[in-house]
């Protein structure tokens, strides 16, 4: 994927230039981006579909509203990467490979962040230790050995390298989710799941059903980290 660890920082940057005013990104609008790294849609594509949804905005007779949520630009989103795809299926021109850029990181900076994510999920260990819930205290001490086992030596970085880091931190992080899931009481995950759904309200006119399901799994995992104060295990939230 080209420009691969600034996927989210320039999609960013790209609703901001097209709205021509500050704004912060909600919680909801990172989990949307985040499902369409997921789903492997090239970053230029997805730029494109942003601007496109602009200029249909701008040409609307309703000048006085504005676009507050990135989920406005969902569908020229989707439109601008089918239509990646079918270029690329006709012999359109490939994207430069990853493995050919320049590291964005230093070993040490990764070191760093193995180290930071370890402590977390170690931390999260002992509370639910003094909780009583012995399966889920197993389970975040493993991931938490884990951790420490693939930051404890960071090798000269090299792109390919991180991707490949990358791919491991993915694994980890759905095993640790399943974890949370499964050590969470009933009451508490039928808390995050309406606040889940309260958030996704302005989401579903404008998405499909099965678009609306991945951002809903997706939303409701960065909440239940953030509920036991555990960072993404992602280089891309470095």
């Amino acid at each position: 994927m080209e420009n691969y660890f600034n996927y989210f920082t320039e999609i960013e940057e790209q609703f901001r230039k097209c709205r021509s005013e500050p704004v912060l990104l909600s919680p909801l609008d990172w989990a949307l981006i985040e499902s369409w790294k997921d789903q492997s849609f090239p970053l230029a594509a997805v730029l494109v579909g942003i601007e496109r949804a602009f200029e249909k905005f701008k040409n609307r007779k309703c000048t006085y509203r504005k676009v507050n949520t990135l989920a406005y630009c969902s569908q020229e989103v989707y439109r601008a990467v089918e239509e990646s795809h079918s270029a690329a299926a006709q012999g359109g021109i490939a994207a430069t490979p990853a493995h050919d850029q320049p590291a964005p990181f230093t070993a040490e900076e990764v070191s760093r962040f193995f180290h930071r994510c370890a402590a977390a999920v170690e931390n999260a260990a002992h509370r639910a230790n003094e909780q009583g819930r012995k399966v889920l205290t197993e389970e975040l001490v493993e991931s938490c050995a884990a951790l420490q086992t693939l930051g404890a030596s960071i090798p000269p970085i090299a792109t390919a390298y991180l991707e490949e880091l990358e791919r491991n931190l993915t694994v980890l992080e759905e095993k640790l989710h399943a974890s949370l899931l499964r050590g969470t009481p009933v009451e508490e995950l039928a808390r995050l799941r309406t606040e889940v759904d309260r958030g996704l309200a302005a989401y579903r006119r404008r998405m499909t059903a099965a678009e609306v399901d991945l951002l809903e799994r997706q939303f409701l995992k960065n909440r239940l980290l953030e509920h036991y104060k555990i960072p993404r295990l992602s280089l891309f939230y470095m």
